[in-house]
């Protein structure tokens, strides 16, 4: 809050389609979706229209011995598309994670295997900053306030291609980090109830991304030694990666599957955690302590689920996934210029999510490109010295020319980059 004294928080006054416009009239074009949440932009009229309908029947009942139309049709729905039969609804990511965290152990512990109680994650992950959520995130800037409330579980390396040594593929960093999961789970299996990733990309980790292979192996590793696998999809699913879901790429399938953020397409607060008929089944008894007590006072929230319902429709009926694809295709030829750029490295795209990292940044840069690109009517903000974009899926080929010379724009204004090559990439 302090920071806010010297750089005041901006007031936004409405949003349309891929910009957020402030109370000045001054527009900023929305390039991480509000935090990863809107997929379509803002106001998209189907959403709107799902919701206001909604409301005129039902806008909230409990789900405790109550249902209603849209969570059964939308647990439905996402069933159909993951083959995974059972869903348990909480109100935001960190919730989901929680939730498929107490399942997983509650799960063992059904089994006759309490013991099997800790966890496997990544290097640099990010899972929430609820306790749980905090005990398999490695950013310590969240956790180490916290460290008298998060238990400790195991970290193993992360398949981050930007780890690649001379002569090494992204395969041969995955392989590397394979590895070091199966010496950990050779060693301390008898006590893990399950490895949680992010599939594809890590995003907190500087937008860390691997090659597929990782997420096929870690899948073997995790049936051969009995652990549970939980792909986090929060930020990841729903299209980011060019699949509807990211682990789809590495033809697997989860025991858990996290879910939140674009699922109501950024309108209302809703997550899920979809699960196997096994995990189900675990819990299906009359004993009450072999039930799963956990719950949120909006779960499963009418408007929230009619939302998701209308997102699910848009891609139904747009070919999103493919359409997509041709955009991330030609925009790649637009963003070259940021691939050849000498001041940057690691260019890379997954899907719908491009970032590079900049050589040499000095401290304070995040913040500094921040407001940098605030002047270029842009809404950008760098993990550490890596910058991303993650637009909303309705963004226009203009739209990406602005994108890429504001980009450049702010790279100068903050580090002095020269910028040579906008010029050709605009026209």
């Amino acid at each position: 809050m302090k920071r806010h004294e010297s750089f005041p928080l901006i007031p936004i006054a409405r949003a349309q389609g891929a910009w957020l416009y402030d109370v000045d009239g001054k527009r900023y074009l929305d390039a991480v979706s509000s935090w990863w949440v809107n997929l379509f932009g803002h106001g998209e009229p189907r959403i709107k229209a799902a919701i206001s309908q909604q409301m005129d029947s039902l806008e909230h009942v409990m789900l405790a011995g109550f249902t209603h139309r849209p969570v059964v049709e939308l647990s439905e729905r996402l069933a159909t598309l993951t083959g995974l039969g059972h869903a348990f609804y909480g109100s935001d990511g960190a919730s989901a994670i929680e939730v498929a965290l107490k399942m997983s152990v509650h799960y063992w512990r059904n089994l006759g295997q309490p013991q099997k109680n800790r966890f496997i994650y990544l290097e640099n992950s990010y899972h929430g900053e609820t306790a749980g959520a905090l005990s398999v995130t490695d950013v310590p800037i969240f956790r180490a306030a916290y460290a008298p409330l998060v238990r400790e579980n195991f970290c193993v390396m992360n398949p981050d291609a930007r780890q690649a040594e001379a002569g090494e593929t992204a395969a041969d960093v995955a392989e590397r980090a394979i590895q070091a999961l199966a010496a950990t789970l050779a060693e301390h299996h008898q006590d893990i109830a399950a490895l949680i990733i992010e599939p594809l990309v890590q995003g907190a980790a500087g937008m860390a991304m691997y090659d597929v292979s990782y997420l096929q192996k870690a899948r073997d590793l995790c049936d051969r030694y009995q652990t549970h696998l939980i792909c986090d999809e929060i930020a990841v699913g729903f299209g980011r990666t060019g699949s509807m879901f990211a682990y789809e790429q590495a033809k697997i399938r989860p025991d858990f599957l996290c879910l939140s953020k674009g699922i109501t397409g950024g309108f209302l607060p809703l997550a899920v955690v979809l699960s196997s008929d096994e995990i189900y089944a675990a819990f299906y008894h009359d004993d009450i302590n072999r039930a799963f007590l956990h719950s949120h006072s909006y779960t499963g929230n009418p408007l929230a689920c009619a939302a998701a319902l209308a997102v699910l429709d848009i891609f139904e009926n747009d070919d999103v996934i493919q359409k997509n694809l041709e955009k991330a295709q030609r925009w790649d030829a637009l963003f070259l210029p940021l691939a050849t750029h000498p001041k940057l490295k690691n260019y890379r795209r997954t899907g719908m999510i491009w970032a590079f990292d900049v050589i040499d940044a000095a401290p304070g840069f995040a913040q500094r490109f921040f407001a940098a690109a605030l002047e270029q009517e842009l809404l950008l903000r760098p993990i550490g010295n890596t910058v991303y974009f993650m637009p909303p899926y309705c963004l226009s080929d203009a739209e990406a020319v602005h994108l890429l010379a504001g980009t450049m724009a702010a790279l100068d204004a903050v580090e002095n980059v020269i910028s040579e090559f906008v010029d050709a990439a605009v026209a």
